[in-house]
């Protein structure tokens, strides 16, 4: 069974990652821009997905994904956690990251350069 504390590890270890709890729960974001979160009950992972992602999770385990509330519409993911791969929900919460991370500092964690415009 995956526990909140894992998430909050994979969250954390993405560069310039940090905790602030909202909403009476904690989110995970970069630059201030939320990425995933927990429910306070702990049940649950919210994550950042694309809308097709999020399809693709809910037609493979709709007894573990389905839409976030509120957010769902855009793509947002919840994850059951005692039966959600901890495997995916890492994959999951680095995709997350990816949306909400600056693309220089998705460059950066690529180990690529990013593009300088006009060139």
């Amino acid at each position: 069974m995956l526990t909140p504390e894992q998430v909050r590890e994979f969250a954390l270890a993405m560069p310039e990652a940090v905790e602030q709890e909202t909403w009476g729960h904690p989110t995970f974001r970069v630059r201030d821009r939320i990425f995933a979160s927990t429910s306070a009950d702990g049940v649950v992972a919210i994550i950042r997905a694309s809308k097709e992602e999020q399809a693709e999770l809910m037609a493979a385990d709709p007894d573990t994904y389905d839409p976030a509330d509120y957010f769902g519409r855009y793509g947002w993911v919840r994850a059951q956690l005692a039966s959600a791969d901890p495997d995916e929900i890492r994959e999951l919460v680095v995709e997350g990251w990816r949306r909400a991370a600056p693309k220089r500092l998705v460059a950066q964690y690529d180990g690529t350069p990013a593009r300088t415009p006009g060139r």
